[in-house]
């Protein structure tokens, strides 16, 4: 036994972050598969909320680490929204530490019932399929004005080589032409991240498309700040106030980095709408199951 843990204990923790980074990599939403795996060793909601929101800090990290392509060039507008994301992190933690834990129990349902219509919606598909729309239509305008000028520069091409031409890159908003809501929607997001945060990712994403900041994959990047940043800063919080079950985080830590690590590979060959499904209808359950014992 480790701190009232048996080794069979931890390894199923384990194998439940493995689970949950995958889940979070696939389709937005690790603490679907987290926060019930704590639930069901028998911690208590806020306990193994906190405690969840610690092991899930491995896999925003690993996203950050691996989007830094998408962030080059956005220096200022990734420290301002990591700086968002921690002060709502902490806010959020704080309202989940100092209600009455009857009331995050009441909650609990119907947030978890909220992410799985989140995923259902779907945002983050149609954001992609857009994305590659626009991408095709500026490559089609690409070809065509470099068919419409070959005539007059080929003998400059027969004596000089040239590389070939690519459509600009598209960028990302200055942050001075955001709608005064943006901010908004991205501190309230930061705060949901820290009280709770399943469906976090895409509801960020959401926000930052319906702002137009910028192309998909880099609001994909940016989201992932917000909600880093929202759960370490709560991580703090938790970990002040001594609100963590240590071995169950550290176990469900490690297996998020292992799961959003060999995620990529796996989901090539998965379809999209089966992995959307699976997590909907293990919401859905998971929402039916918690209502019955809490309401």
């Amino acid at each position: 036994m480790i701190a009232g843990f048996s080794i069979t204990s931890l390894l199923l923790i384990l194998l439940a972050g493995i689970g949950a980074g995958f889940v979070g990599y696939a389709v937005g939403a690790s603490s679907l598969v987290s926060y019930p795996a704590l639930l069901a060793f028998g911690i208590p909601p806020v306990l193994a909320n906190a405690s969840n929101t610690v092991g899930v800090v491995g896999t925003g990290i690993g996203g950050v680490m691996g989007a830094r392509k998408e962030l080059k060039g956005q220096a200022v507008r990734s420290i301002t929204y990591v700086v968002i994301g921690a002060f709502g992190g902490v806010a959020g933690a704080f309202l989940l530490l100092k209600l009455d834990p009857s009331v995050f129990e009441f909650a609990a349902p119907v947030l978890i019932l909220l992410s799985s219509l989140i995923i259902a919606i779907n945002p983050r598909g149609r954001m992609q399929a857009k994305q590659a729309a626009a991408d095709a239509t500026a490559q089609l305008k690409h070809i065509e004005a470099t068919e419409a000028t070959e005539a007059t520069e080929a003998t400059k091409r027969a004596t000089t080589p040239t590389a070939p031409h690519r459509p600009p890159e598209q960028l990302v908003q200055p942050m001075s032409q955001d709608s005064w809501w943006v901010w908004l929607g991205v501190a309230a997001v930061a705060i949901y991240s820290g009280y709770f945060g399943a469906g976090a990712g895409t509801l960020a994403l959401a926000v930052l498309d319906a702002a137009k900041i910028g192309p998909f994959h880099k609001i994909n990047a940016l989201k992932t700040l917000i909600g880093t940043g929202a759960n370490i800063s709560a991580s703090v919080v938790f970990i002040i106030q001594g609100a963590v079950d240590w071995p169950a985080a550290i176990m469900l830590c490690i297996g998020c980095f292992i799961g959003g690590y060999i995620a990529p590979s796996i989901t090539r060959k998965i379809p999209a709408n089966i992995m959307r499904a699976a997590a909907v209808i293990a919401g859905i359950i998971l929402t039916i199951d918690l209502g019955l014992k809490t309401y």
